[in-house]
């Protein structure tokens, strides 16, 4: 890494999976404001729909998730509760049209076959699942059974996002997630027999002891079960936001530079071995949705990262789920309790949101496009004049090379990608008031 560099990947930058980021948003919303504004969808709106499972079968210390440890009847009371919130919602809006359904978590398949199928009932009822539509789950090999595979092929799922992190067992160790090889290779091999063939895998470089060795093992081993798109972060080390991330000891965690090395060589492994490069850590495969999208210039970012197409809104559903919709943001109670004792009593559980001013929207946009594309034209946002401001703010960063300014012409050069967070700051209302995790 170039010593000039250094300062800037020790910087904090949120990873925008909306704007103004999640840390900023406040108590103007409730489940009164979101009523009104699934009231004025229209009916023929474009759905996705994103389902939040807080439990997990064990926590591992890294995670930066809204999650628990998963006892007994947990699941099943979050079920109950979750379907009484799916009639709640779809009560308040006359939009049924769903495009996408992405299961997140914690880990989805904690719920067993019959508490997923339930789900999915109370879905089909209350919105219209005509295939074909995007319908994407997140899950721990370590607990996938057959029968689960079995149920989410017969509801229609078509992509399964593994969460494998590394094959490194010392690493493996130091964040609580033991995960053999095999474990991961047998869930693949079992959910394309039954054929769920679109497969994610979700790495991580910058965790506690990983060595550039341990990384690019993890991804020559990877890349022999052939996944469609590879998801590759840097580890987030926030235990001022996340307790469990105490048991990480700090001084075990690779450097700035070490991390902008991992995440450069991980890259040309991957460009290498046939993935095109997504954003600022995605890779497809060249026929996936999200590479010909990206080619396209239609990429978006949400709440679930990079996405290959966008939708009118998003519903969450579950604590701690955001929804984003025309409006703003509405975002559930993220504690259990409080989620069931709104729901329960028959309100929307919002707890907190932001109403997006025309600012927002305007600076929303620049923001997403240089995540997604690495450029803008300001020309197409009332041009340079407007944002003299910003402007002064990436001098430095144009001086250094991280972004080249001509005229209303902004682009990040490919080496300087890693950066792109630290541009879209300059464009960020709000960013001086919150602690993130480092930019690369």
């Amino acid at each position: 890494m170039d010593a000039r560099l250094l300062p800037y990947a020790e910087k904090q930058a949120p990873r925008y999976t909306s704007y103004p980021s999640a840390p900023h948003f406040g108590g103007g919303v409730d489940g009164a404001r979101y009523a009104q504004w699934l009231g004025a969808l229209a009916p023929d709106a474009a759905l996705a729909l994103y389902i939040h499972v807080p439990y997990c079968k064990r926590i591992c210390w890294y995670c930066g998730c809204n999650t628990s440890a998963e006892h007994a009847g947990d699941a099943e009371a979050y079920a109950a509760t979750l379907l009484k919130e799916i009639a709640l919602v779809s009560s308040r809006t006359r939009a049924k049209q769903v495009a996408e359904i992405h299961w997140g978590g914690g880990t989805p398949n904690v719920l067993s076959p019959q508490l997923f199928d339930a789900i999915m009932a109370a879905l089909g009822s209350a919105f219209a699942l005509k295939p074909p539509f995007s319908h994407a789950i997140e899950m721990d090999p370590r607990s996938l059974t057959r029968d689960q595979i079995r149920a989410y092929a017969a509801a229609g799922v078509n992509r399964a996002s593994l969460g494998v992190q590394t094959f490194s067992p010392h690493v493996q160790e130091m964040i609580g997630r033991v995960q053999p090889f095999e474990q991961v290779a047998r869930a693949v091999d079992e959910l394309r027999s039954a054929g769920i063939t679109a497969i994610s895998f979700d790495l991580m470089y910058g965790l506690p002891g990983q060595t550039h060795g341990d990384l690019m093992e993890t991804l020559s081993r990877a890349v022999t079960l052939a996944p469609d798109r590879v998801a590759l972060f840097g580890y987030a080390h926030v235990p001022w936001f996340k307790s469990r991330q105490r048991a990480i000891a700090v001084d075990e965690l690779p450097g700035a530079a070490a991390r902008f090395d991992m995440a450069a060589e991980a890259k040309a492994f991957l460009t290498a071995q046939g993935y095109e490069a997504i954003g600022m850590d995605h890779f497809a495969k060249a026929g996936d949705p999200m590479a010909l999208a990206a080619r396209a210039g239609t990429l978006h970012r949400n709440f679930q990262g990079y996405v290959a197409s966008r939708t009118d809104a998003l519903i969450g559903l579950g604590p701690s789920a955001i929804s984003a919709l025309p409006q703003g943001y509405a975002q559930n109670d993220p504690a259990v309790p409080g989620w069931r004792r709104a729901v329960d009593t028959g309100v929307l559980p919002i707890v907190r949101g932001h109403r997006l001013s025309d600012d927002d929207r305007l600076r929303a946009r620049i923001i997403e496009r240089l995540m997604c594309d690495f450029k803008i034209d300001l020309a197409d946002f009332g041009g340079r004049s407007a944002f003299a401001a910003e402007r002064a703010a990436l001098a430095p960063l144009a001086a250094d090379g991280l972004v080249v300014i001509e005229g209303d012409q902004l682009f990040i050069p490919e080496p300087m990608r890693p950066f792109c967070r630290l541009v879209a700051q300059a464009f960020d209302a709000y960013t001086a008031t919150a602690q993130y995790s480092r930019s690369v």
